[in-house]
């Protein structure tokens, strides 16, 4: 196989781990775009978070770290349940926020870690390998958003009743499935 085809196939990774595969990444990709209308700062924060898990996926896909599946997937879920919950008592970007999400990235890179490591990276072409993979991701990201935009934000965001009808409710599934998805992991 050429190193092309190698690079295509890892981007197409990328992807699949989003969609269809990452319910849990929808997921928080979803609790950042219905925080705020604002197009811009949606990019803002997913670009934020693509940084933070690209970081910490090249760590522990080149050994530097070892993440504990044990911890990490239960910490996954508790950052989807809190930036849902966020979404509910805040309406602002601030550093805060902009930083928590950084945060929350690099546990889900180490979850993307995980997924990797089970189909391998080559080492020969490791650099070219996680950038490759990190543009799937994007792209299932920007997927993510761009369909949600047209689907919810392009038509009801000016609304007054938007956040009462949409982001409450959306946001309170979220963090339901997240609470679930966090005890779960707990037990499991």
């Amino acid at each position: 196989m050429s190193a092309t085809a190698d690079l295509l196939e890892y981007i197409q990774l990328g992807f699949t781990h989003v969609i269809p595969l990452g319910f849990d990444h929808i997921l928080f990709i979803l609790c950042l775009f219905f925080h705020c209308t604002n197009l811009k700062s949606i990019v803002l924060q997913c670009s934020i978070f693509t940084i933070a898990h690209s970081l910490s996926l090249g760590s522990a896909s080149y050994g530097l770290v070892m993440p504990n599946e044990h911890v990490v997937e239960p910490l996954i879920a508790l950052s989807i349940l809190f930036t849902a919950i966020e979404n509910m008592v805040s309406t602002k970007i601030n550093t805060s926020r902009l930083v928590l999400i950084f945060a929350f990235g690099l546990i889900h890179g180490l979850g993307f870690a995980a997924a990797l490591k089970d189909i391998g990276i080559p080492k020969e072409q490791f650099l070219a390998t996680m950038v490759a993979f990190n543009i799937g991701v994007e792209i299932g990201q920007f997927i993510v958003i761009f369909v949600a935009y047209l689907l919810v934000s392009k038509w009801f965001a000016a609304k007054t009743w938007y956040k009462d009808r949409i982001v409450y409710p959306i946001s309170s599934a979220i963090a339901c499935i997240a609470l679930y998805w966090f005890i779960e992991r707990i037990i499991g």
